[in-house]
């Protein structure tokens, strides 16, 4: 099983990923890994700018699906249950989808979400509210294909999360797709 999933920033994709690593076994591969790899390869700060930049640049000289693609030939090398995370763009998810890849949509109220950021700390967390919903802002929605329209993929998703309970809830929803994706197979 293939599960990519696509959510707002400080949604909890990450929670998510964790959860069904340590108890459903999945394996992770992780877009943002991916484009941290080309923005040392390129040379550039480690800066969230930077991997929007990145990632940007990829879509417009390969396709707006091109993300998926690189990481869904990894999943196929694994022979596991794995999670693909974080997709941007419509694109990338009607392509995992075209692979039999379940498409998971998790989002959460904004002051929640910057509240989470903030707690995990990591390098590009340390922003303001400002920053963060000028990121949030931007990433949510974009005409250009090549552009992130995390919406629009919550929006299609197969499932959707709403990740403003507490984290025994949000495994309770999890836990219900995975029962559904079971009884489906």
């Amino acid at each position: 099983m293939i599960i990519g999933i696509a959510g707002s920033l400080g949604a909890g994709k990450g929670t998510v990923v964790q959860y069904l690593i340590e108890k459903k076994g999945f394996k992770h591969l992780s877009v943002r890994d991916y484009l941290w790899e080309e923005v040392d390869r390129r040379g550039l700060p480690r800066v969230r700018d930077n991997l929007s930049l990145v990632a940007n640049d990829l879509r417009a000289n390969y396709g707006a699906e091109y993300l998926a693609q690189q990481l869904l030939a990894r999943a196929e090398s694994y022979g596991s249950d794995v999670i693909i995370e974080s997709l941007h763009t419509p694109a990338e998810a009607a392509f995992l989808r075209a692979h039999e890849a379940v498409i998971l949509g998790i989002d959460a109220d904004i002051r929640a979400r910057y509240e989470r950021i903030k707690e995990r700390g990591t390098e590009t967390d340390d922003v303001s509210f400002e920053k963060f919903v000028e990121d949030n802002d931007r990433e949510l929605s974009s005409t250009d294909a090549a552009h992130h329209n995390i919406r629009a993929v919550i929006e299609a998703a197969d499932y959707r999360v709403s990740n403003n309970g507490t984290l025994e809830e949000l495994h309770a929803q999890i836990d219900a797709i995975l029962s559904k994706l079971d009884a489906s197979a």
